[in-house]
């Protein structure tokens, strides 16, 4: 049994990052219901290619966007535009422990279906309200996106070549980090909302934005410009407090060095044929490295080309200074620590075959995660949710259907 077995949620959401919360939380135990729209469900289905291809080769309809968020959930499609969907919903979230939505703001209050009036069928509801702005401010009724967030949020001012390079210039993480990071801040808030209602009762309202997320993980940048008042500039690859940390050719391509102490520089200098560095007055210390970087990194730069990656990576590995390749994603995963840690995996598919899913990093010894089910297909399972958690009979069902609420 998962940790959170006990659990049911009702995942409102669509896209990313409320649909990562609902992983989460189904990848550790809970019962997860998404309730998509009849017809064309969750935006994401329909974000390819690439597709899901099915036992023949062919492929499906399944976009592998909508497979990285939905694994471990039942789909259930209703129409709530509709009063009796909107009826059905209430009643689901009458029986739930959680609901998870990305609606704008106010955008469920015309059906019924916003906190304070599900507050009053379910009490120790814990609802989790994930907009890119929040329920207050100047902003909250806009749409948020990911690629805007981060450009707003300050990411895209720290990511890029410098000013004055070849391609200078604002560039985007090159996947939806904002999103993942808010799915994630949501499952740590929901969480902390369970244990205040089993400490004190009574569930809450969690206000998630995606511009307060991606503000709070600026980190040591932010602390970097609220400490001095001066705005951090694009680095590249360089780090702004620790030098040398960021990327250096070899002799067949690249390689991340990651010095962190000046203990590990002078192992590195020794490796490098250069042990003069570690002494020398303008590099001896991390405080004078950062202050003489445009001295010092063109000297490692000279002195990295002369070994291969591989070379670079075996060295600096016996001596303990931290290293690596850069990989792409076919080097990714066929890693031999990625591959000894299980990270790729398959989950057999309703349309046939096997569906490729990346595993969920949580470890825990007494509640391991479970892999339960393959991302669902649309409504796979309004029939049996219905049925089961509602007490509906086939024949109300089925006048649900022709009726076209779900």
């Amino acid at each position: 049994m998962g940790a959170l077995s006990h659990l049911r949620v009702l995942d409102l959401s669509r896209v990313l990052a409320g649909p990562w919360a609902g992983q989460i939380l189904a990848d550790l135990g809970a019962e997860v219901i998404k309730v998509e729209r009849p017809g064309s469900g969750d935006d994401t289905r329909a974000w390819g290619p690439p597709f899901l291809k099915d036992a023949l080769g062919e492929n499906t309809t399944e976009a592998a966007y909508y497979l990285s968020a939905n694994r471990n959930k039942q789909s259930v499609t209703i129409d709530f535009t509709r009063p009796e969907g909107q009826a059905l919903v209430r009643e689901l979230a009458a029986r739930s422990d959680i609901l998870i939505e990305n609606f704008k703001v106010g955008g469920l209050a015309a059906y019924g279906l916003d906190y304070d009036s599900l507050k009053a069928v379910n009490p120790q509801l814990i609802y989790c309200s994930i907009t890119g702005f929040g329920q207050t401010g100047p902003y909250a009724k806009r749409a948020g996106y990911d690629f805007m967030i981060q450009g707003l949020g300050g990411l895209m001012s720290l990511t890029g070549r410098p000013e004055g390079d070849e391609g200078a210039g604002p560039v985007k993480v090159g996947v939806a980090l904002t999103d993942i990071l808010t799915g994630l801040y949501s499952t740590v808030a929901i969480l902390a909302a369970l244990a205040h209602r089993d400490h004190a009762g009574g569930g809450q309202h969690i206000d998630m934005a995606l511009l307060d997320v991606q503000v709070a993980c600026l980190a040591n940048q932010a602390m970097n410009y609220l400490t001095t008042g001066n705005a951090p500039r694009r680095l590249g690859n360089a780090h702004p407090n620790i030098v040398p940390y960021q990327d250096f050719p070899t002799a067949d391509g690249d390689f991340i060095l990651t010095v962190g102490n000046d203990g590990q520089f002078r192992k590195f200098a020794e490796v490098a044929g250069r042990p003069q560095w570690a002494d020398d007055p303008r590099f001896a210390t991390n405080k004078q490295r950062v202050a003489n970087r445009a001295l010092l990194i063109p000297l490692i730069r000279q002195a990295t080309v002369f070994k291969t990656t591989a070379e670079w990576v075996a060295r600096l590995e016996e001596v303990g200074v931290p290293c690596g390749p850069i990989n792409d994603l076919a080097q990714v995963f066929a890693d031999p620590q990625v591959r000894a840690r299980g990270l790729a995996m398959e989950l057999p598919h309703a349309l046939g075959g096997m569906v490729p899913q990346v595993a969920n990093p949580i470890r825990l010894s007494e509640t391991p995660i479970q892999y339960r089910s393959a991302p669902p297909l649309l409504g796979e399972h309004t029939l049996e949710v219905l049925q089961r958690v509602l007490g509906l009979d086939e024949a109300a069902v089925a006048g649900f259907r022709e009726a076209g609420v779900l």
